[in-house]
């Protein structure tokens, strides 16, 4: 943990940096394998809608008992063979004596019959087996207040975002990350299977909120550090964009990890223990969304908004000023060092060319050394007479009696 605090500290400080916005075409890569993830997800398979978005009738068995628990879904689709033959049916598990029973509409006399059948099937009593009926209106108008919602919140983000950083190109890089965030999501829900209801569209605006967050503070600093950097002419505007990303990434990881902790605890428990229910299917779509969140903040939102503002006039001149006062410092350090080099040349080739007493007594040592180089540099500069006369024109002190 101390390493990590201290990666933290040199990330803040400069010490360390990785290059994330210059390697911005192998991260879009690799937001593009998972887009395509999603595709597939989303049109080879199809979103598994509950029962609240299609519609039908479930039913409830309580207080089955270990043994008949062992091939429940066997046994409960046996039952149902009777009642609706062919039909989908959808049987999952819910604690450790529940079955829940999901299938086509059926009216009373279906129901009831189905009733009896499982109550027979899992040998328990007729009244310990619900049944209730789902319309799909109620789905359908779940979704379009979802729909409307989500406009709703893209169309007050981009405008906050406009307004706060004062350029419209940070709100369409935080949208496009936003986009990357939930359709990700929504694939990951359709290649694995799981079932979206009306919590899973819960955490799906859930997420919008997190990512939105996670972006503005990276973007913030973003735009704190490249205010620096023109003001100071010393970075260029991705080098400080860069910097910035750096400076927030420990501080990224650390929330996304203490966000993600207890979503995955509470989806362990809820897939191992309690059964599907609305806990898990929040708990899906958070956990992927908060991990993925955190993904394209770091490495697509900025990046992209650094290949958006590099095209304007402001930009452009003030990477060319940082490019061309480099260039003159390197050009001085050159020059500064090849005379240094000559001089050495020079004093060497000096000592060579001199007959060897010569040498020795270009090489003054002890008290005579210090005398010939405060002589040399006293050459520099003409003493006043007054001075050059030495000791000998001071005043001299009266000897006072005893």
């Amino acid at each position: 943990m101390s390493r990590f605090s201290r990666m933290g500290n040199d990330l803040y400080s400069g010490a360390r940096s990785f290059d994330i916005v210059g390697r911005r075409r192998f991260w879009y890569s690799l937001s593009a394998v998972l887009m395509i993830i999603s595709l597939v997800g989303l049109v080879g398979r199809g979103l598994n809608f509950g029962i609240e978005f299609s519609g039908g009738s479930e039913l409830r068995v309580s207080g089955v008992s270990t043994a008949q628990m062992e091939d429940y879904e066997q046994t409960a689709d046996d039952a149902l063979e009777a009642v609706d033959p062919g039909g989908t049916t959808t049987i999952t598990r819910i604690g450790d004596d529940t079955v829940r029973v999901q299938t086509g509409e059926l009216d009373n006399t279906e129901a009831e019959t189905a009733r009896a059948d499982l109550a027979e099937a899992f040998g328990v009593d007729t009244s310990a087996v619900t049944s209730s009926f789902v319309g799909p209106s109620w789905g359908e108008t779940v979704t379009q207040r979802a729909v409307i919602a989500l406009a709703v919140f893209l169309a007050l983000v981009t405008l906050v975002l406009t307004f706060y950083f004062h350029t419209w190109k940070m709100a369409v890089a935080a949208l496009v990350a936003l986009v990357h965030d939930v359709l990700f999501t929504v694939g990951i829900y359709a290649l694995v299977g799981i079932e979206v209801s009306p919590a899973s569209v819960i955490g799906f605006l859930t997420i919008l909120g997190y990512s939105i967050y996670d972006t503005i503070v990276v973007f913030d600093k973003v735009r704190e550090n490249t205010d620096h950097a023109f003001d100071t002419k010393r970075q260029t505007y991705a080098e400080a964009a860069n910097q910035a990303v750096n400076q927030t990434l420990v501080r990224s990881i650390n929330t996304s990890v203490v966000a993600l902790l207890p979503v995955a605890v509470i989806l362990v428990v809820g897939v191992t223990l309690i059964g599907p229910g609305t806990l898990v299917d929040l708990s899906w779509a958070l956990f992927i969304g908060i991990a993925v969140g955190t993904f394209s903040s770091i490495f697509i939102a900025t990046p992209l908004l650094v290949q958006l503002r590099e095209g304007e006039l402001v930009v452009r001149r003030h990477d060319a000023q940082v490019t061309r006062r480099r260039e003159r410092r390197e050009e001085r350090a050159s020059t500064h060092a090849d005379d240094e080099l000559l001089e050495g040349e020079d004093a060497e080739g000096a000592l060579v060319g001199a007959p060897a007493g010569a040498q020795e007594d270009a090489t003054p040592s002890g008290a005579g050394a210090a005398t010939a180089v405060r002589g040399e540099q006293a050459q520099g500069r003409q003493l006043h007479p007054y001075a050059q006369r030495g000791p000998r024109n001071q005043p001299k002190r009266k000897r006072r009696g005893r």
